[in-house]
């Protein structure tokens, strides 16, 4: 029988409450989040590369929630930029956060622990001008986009605003 001590280990680098989240969900880390949750919590750069369905994408991701969730980054501006080629992936990858969002906030306030609103929004070449504009007055935490919408928030001084306080990028295939 194989020790699991390993895996919950590096479940450790969380908030406990996150934790027990997961282990309620999963029950235990895959290998590469096992392998690269401790490194992306010590602030090193990270290629994680891994098959279909290993969980590399909660890999990306859970550190910067746990992050922004026990406000070790203020929300109010982009933290997290997430970038695909990709657009249908991008639509994919907001509806899959939101679940995980909205069970860790019930798990917080069953524990009688409010956490921060972090909002996730997608930008690409469909997004209207009224929802950019909004976007720059009031940035998501997350914000998910293509490269050629990145190009064009980076060639905008406004829009470039957004990304000054931003603390992890995930890059996708």
């Amino acid at each position: 029988m194989e020790n699991k001590k390993p895996e919950r280990h590096s479940l450790s680098v969380f908030d406990p409450i996150i934790a027990k989240w997961f282990c309620a969900k999963y029950d235990n880390p895959t290998d590469i989040q096992t392998k690269a949750w401790p490194i992306i919590a010590s602030g090193q750069h990270t290629l994680v590369c891994a098959p279909t369905g290993t969980g590399k994408t909660l890999t990306a991701f859970l550190w910067a929630i746990n992050q922004l969730i026990t406000g070790s980054w203020e929300p109010g501006t982009v933290r997290v930029l997430y970038i695909s080629p990709l657009k249908a992936l991008n639509t994919d990858i907001r509806e899959n956060l939101l679940s995980p969002l909205a069970e860790l906030k019930k798990q917080f306030l069953s524990e009688n622990i409010r956490i921060p609103e972090i909002r996730i929004q997608t930008r690409s070449g469909d997004t209207s001008s009224g929802e950019r504009r909004i976007m720059i007055k009031r940035p998501p935490e997350i914000l998910i986009t293509t490269p050629e919408s990145l190009n064009l928030i980076i060639s905008s001084p406004i829009a470039r605003n957004m990304l000054r306080g931003l603390k992890t990028v995930i890059l996708d295939e």
